[in-house]
């Protein structure tokens, strides 16, 4: 089975409307579909790689190229976990805990996004809490990190939901205009403190030497 080779796989993180886990081939398509049918208004461009600027066609096929990238180069020293988004059993999105040097540095990044139709609800706050609970209760983080441009107010929101604090601000250069991101970090103690959110995790255990821990679970 692919799962002896690849246990991540058999990861499952879950909250109580969503599951967290890697998708299948034909999940990878569902997810390609839903990102060809929009994730943020034309007017407006979240990312810094403006990848969502492609035809539907070419922004589906770029889901598909990126998730397959991120598992060939996928080392315990520089990993990316993106985990497909199911709410009722279909595809809503996608949510990526990443992480360099983690058995050093104990600190991961976060990124999401989600369909158009399924944005106002809810569900970025449960899934980024998900990929938090993994990052900390599983895999025994120290802080977390992530970002948004100040036009991105549904980001902010969420960040701040969930305990994350300012860390500085950065210039970045988005489709030829200079554009102003928030730093923002979640330290252990703050997200210890702040947590709402049921989550429990299965799988994890086999996967542990492929995010650079040693072979016992950090909880």
């Amino acid at each position: 089975m692919l799962m002896d080779h690849w246990p991540l796989m058999g990861l499952r993180v879950k909250t109580p409307r969503l599951e967290l886990r890697l998708p299948c081939e034909e999940e990878l398509s569902d997810l390609a579909d839903v990102a060809a049918g929009g994730v943020h208004e034309p007017d407006r461009m979240p990312f810094i790689v403006p990848w969502t600027d492609l035809p539907p066609a070419e922004r589906a096929r770029s889901v598909v190229q990126h998730h397959w990238l991120r598992r060939g180069n996928w080392t315990p020293d520089n990993w990316s976990l993106n985990l497909c988004v199911f709410k009722d059993g279909r595809v809503v999105g996608l949510q990526t805990l990443a992480a360099r040097d983690f058995a050093v540095l104990r600190q991961v990044s976060t990124a999401s996004w989600l369909g158009l139709q399924h944005q106002g609800q809810g569900i970025g706050t449960e899934m980024r809490a998900a990929v938090l609970h993994l990052a900390f209760a599983g895999l025994g983080a120290v802080d977390a990190v992530s970002g948004a441009f100040e036009d991105n107010p549904s980001s902010l929101c969420v960040s701040e939901k969930l305990g994350y604090e300012l860390d500085g601000i950065e210039q970045w250069k988005v489709r030829e205009r200079r554009v102003t991101m928030r730093r923002l970090r979640l330290p252990r103690a703050r997200w210890e403190m702040d947590q709402r959110i049921s989550v429990t995790i299965s799988g994890l255990t086999p996967c542990l030497q492929l995010f650079g821990q040693p072979g016992e679970a950090a909880f």
